[in-house]
């Protein structure tokens, strides 16, 4: 019998080559479709959350709303303010710093009527991950006059959701903030209390993303260490960066602030500590810091306030905070 010849070496090494080719391939194909689950496609999980948030107030004794009488006549609205009724807007630019230390934030100065006026809206109409919008679409689709991003919670999966009365993620991992019907806001921590208790004790809306910036009018310690979301494709919240955030100087008089940056010369961002300071000078008693970075938009009567990156362009995200428009000539 005669004996086979050897394999080439070269032949050998060509096997090992795609052996490990093929599982490198695999690999990647897995962490692509993985990605592409967990960030990309959408995941609806209630595709009509008007409706739903209406048949869940409508199966309560009280519906959580506005309970003020409307006032007669159309609200005065110019460029930079809107009054209707005890509502009123008002919004200012404010530019510090020159060149490179230029920072360019908006403030909104808002007094409300009734606390459950300041209302959430999801991304097309819908609950669930990865479902996104610009938050000027996703205002003007409300019927808001005014407007902010809110906390990306299509993101995760974790917090404590609550939006405009209804329970919609009981899952507490962070420091949170809670908006009460009365029009007062807090800070809490989400792993000591349930979605249903803070319903109960009158909570509207909560917001899932952090650090508190201002407790009892004094910038807590530790601000300028904490981290959010550091993962795939995430700036880290700290240093110098584009950032929204809410604060209550008193009940029903709430300040908004969207500072812009990652734009040199415009605007080069702030820190969360100096973030912290804008909302302590306005009076503010309590502050939240919002998702920033691409997210930072602030939205009044149709149009865009800031500029996102200083390049004009929303990001899209998945909710907003906002005012609707008392307006009745134009609401639909």
């Amino acid at each position: 019998m005669t004996a086979k010849a050897p394999r080439p070496r070269w032949l050998k090494i060509v096997k090992r080559a795609l052996i490990g080719l093929s599982i490198v391939v695999l690999i990647v194909g897995s962490i692509a479709a993985w990605a592409l689950n967990r960030y990309i496609i959408d995941h609806v999980q209630i595709a009509n959350v008007a409706a739903y948030e209406a048949s869940v107030h409508a199966s309560t004794t009280t519906l959580a709303g506005a309970t003020t009488t409307a006032p007669v006549g159309p609200p005065l609205v110019s460029d930079t303010s809107y009054t209707y009724g005890a509502t009123s807007i008002s919004i200012r630019k404010v530019v510090t710093g020159t060149g490179n230390t230029t920072v360019t934030y908006f403030v909104a100065d808002v007094v409300l009527g009734d606390g459950a006026q300041l209302r959430s809206a999801f991304a097309d109409n819908k609950f669930g991950t990865n479902i996104i919008d610009d938050t000027s679409t996703i205002a003007e689709e409300s019927g808001a006059i005014f407007a902010i991003n809110g906390d990306y919670y299509g993101f995760r999966t974790s917090g404590i959701l609550i939006r405009n009365g209804v329970i919609y993620r009981d899952k507490g991992t962070r420091q949170g903030l809670a908006i009460y019907r009365n029009g007062t806001m807090a800070l809490y921590d989400e792993t000591t209390t349930t979605a249903q208790e803070l319903v109960d004790a009158g909570v509207w809306n909560t917001l899932s993303f952090g650090p508190g910036l201002l407790e009892n009018g004094q910038i807590p310690d530790g601000i300028d260490k904490v981290q959010i979301d550091t993962n795939i494709g995430n700036h880290s919240v700290q240093g110098n960066q584009p950032r929204t955030g809410l604060g209550m100087i008193s009940a029903n008089h709430f300040v908004f602030i969207a500072v812009d940056g990652r734009s040199s010369g415009y605007s080069r961002g702030v820190t969360m500590v100096e973030f912290a300071q804008m909302f302590k000078e306005l009076g503010a008693t309590v502050a939240y810091n919002l998702d920033g970075g691409g997210s930072t938009t602030m939205y009044f009567n149709g149009a865009v306030v800031n500029n996102p990156l200083g390049k004009g362009d929303e990001r899209g995200t998945s909710d907003i905070l906002y005012i609707a428009s008392s307006n009745p000539t134009s609401e639909s």
